[in-house]
């Protein structure tokens, strides 16, 4: 059965279980969020790009609201929940200044494949080192998904996007790993070309070939 959801479009994608710090300034917003900590209801964020409102929105908890200016402005703490599927979308709800849609849930399906998540770790730890990025690898428990890694292994906004309306993990997991094995490659690459730039005046050391 379809709901009235309160929207909260932004340039990002918010995945499920992912925390999220916002500053809310605009009036709009002001009363969305004022309305939701006051009734304990939830609201949606689906991700805005080219132009449009996309049609899966992420469902959202407000977790508390850490400082309120004199202005009415707030900081808050968010955590991802669900996913909704937008039907029908509203510029603004009748006598509020947001919009909102009517929705349906969507049954987010865990099916993931430990074995898997194991190389697509490995593959993350590669690309990490190639990065010189200081991040620590997930391990690979029960809890771990696709979803906590998304933000870190270098897709763009709408890649993200479309890892987010795959919903069974084994669907996210494939799509990881064929992300990682296309980047890996390009980065090592670089990589190459950046020593061989720098290697450039420098006295070689080279075997001629027996020709």
């Amino acid at each position: 059965m379809a709901k009235l959801l309160p929207l909260f479009p932004l340039q990002l994608v918010v995945f499920p279980g992912e925390d999220l710090n916002l500053h809310i300034f605009e009036p709009r917003y002001k009363q969305l969020i004022n309305e939701c900590h006051e009734r304990g209801d939830h609201f949606g964020i689906p991700a805005y790009f080219e132009k449009q409102v996309q049609e899966v929105a992420t469902e959202i908890e407000l977790v508390s609201i850490e400082k309120t200016y004199p202005n009415g402005e707030m900081d808050i703490r968010t955590r991802g929940l669900g996913l909704y599927k937008i039907n029908e979308f509203y510029e603004r709800i009748p006598k509020k200044l947001y919009s909102g849609a009517k929705v349906k849930r969507l049954e987010i399906i865990e099916d993931g494949d430990f074995i898997l998540n194991e190389k697509i770790l490995e593959l993350i730890a590669r690309l990490f080192d190639l990065l010189n990025i200081n991040k620590k690898v997930p391990e690979n428990d029960d809890s771990f998904r696709m979803y906590d890694v998304a933000h870190h292994i270098g897709l763009s906004l709408e890649q993200e996007y479309e890892l987010l309306e795959i919903l069974n993990e084994k669907g996210r997991q494939s799509f990881v790993q064929l992300h990682l094995e296309k980047l890996i490659p390009v980065v090592e690459e670089m990589e190459r070309l950046r020593e061989k730039i720098q290697m450039n005046g420098h006295f070689k050391n080279l075997i001629p070939p027996e020709v």
